[in-house]
């Protein structure tokens, strides 16, 4: 009696065993297929993309710039920037960690300021700092003082050169006008800027305010003295 008990529970024993090996098998069997499926998916993905005309894979992009799979961001970004998508490609190329792509996305597209700051949020202060001074000396060449200003400002020249630049500004943008026109210009443009800003918490944002606001104190101190004077 004994030896039928212990033979009858080494058959349930063995009977369990091979049910969990069973299932161990069948849950293995479903993982691969799958992960099967999922390599077979996105082989047909890229695929069908790579038969898209031109502007259907631009719209692809845009439409899925989010959940774009890893196979296809690296294609996305060129043709992204081919299509003259730029800040879309260099968002794409950012969020997959595609550092030195974006930056040089950037920097071809002449977006200094951009590429210092991905540069500086991706702990390579001193990469930044030289963006910062290649994208000085590009906005000065360029006339586009505005520019000029925030890189100055973001390298923490000092501030009677940033004043220089302001000044380089207004005679730039003032050529043909009359000082009316040129002083509505300035004050309008100093308005957009602090709209631009507003919500901006950084430490450019920060000190190109500091420097609008000094700028505007300077002009209107001068106004008060080109008054007296006229009296």
């Amino acid at each position: 009696m004994l030896e039928w008990m212990i033979s009858k529970k080494r058959i349930w024993v063995e009977f369990d065993t091979k049910k969990i090996f069973q299932k161990q098998a069948f849950a293995s069997h479903n993982l691969i297929f799958r992960y099967n499926s999922i390599l077979l998916g996105a082989f047909r993905l890229k695929e069908e993309f790579g038969t898209m005309p031109f502007d259907q894979k631009v719209s692809y992009l845009l439409e899925n710039l989010n959940d774009l799979p890893d196979e296809l961001v690296e294609s996305g970004v060129e043709i992204l920037v081919k299509a003259g998508e730029t800040e879309y490609a260099a968002v794409l190329a950012r969020d997959k960690g595609m550092i030195n792509k974006v930056i040089q996305i950037l920097v071809d597209a002449g977006d200094y300021l951009w590429a210092a700051l991905i540069a500086r949020n991706a702990g390579r202060e001193e990469e930044s700092n030289r963006l910062y001074r290649d994208g000085l000396a590009y906005y000065i060449d360029m006339e586009m003082y505005g520019r000029a200003v925030s890189a100055a400002t973001a390298l923490k020249l000092p501030p009677d050169e940033i004043d220089v630049l302001f000044r380089r500004g207004i005679e730039s943008e003032s050529r043909g006008m009359d000082l009316g026109q040129a002083r509505a210009m300035i004050d309008c443009a100093m308005e957009s800027l602090e709209i631009a800003l507003i919500g901006r918490d950084d430490e450019l944002s920060g000190q190109v305010m500091k420097a609008v606001n000094e700028e505007r104190e300077k002009m209107a101190k001068k106004d008060k003295e080109a008054d007296g004077q006229d009296r």
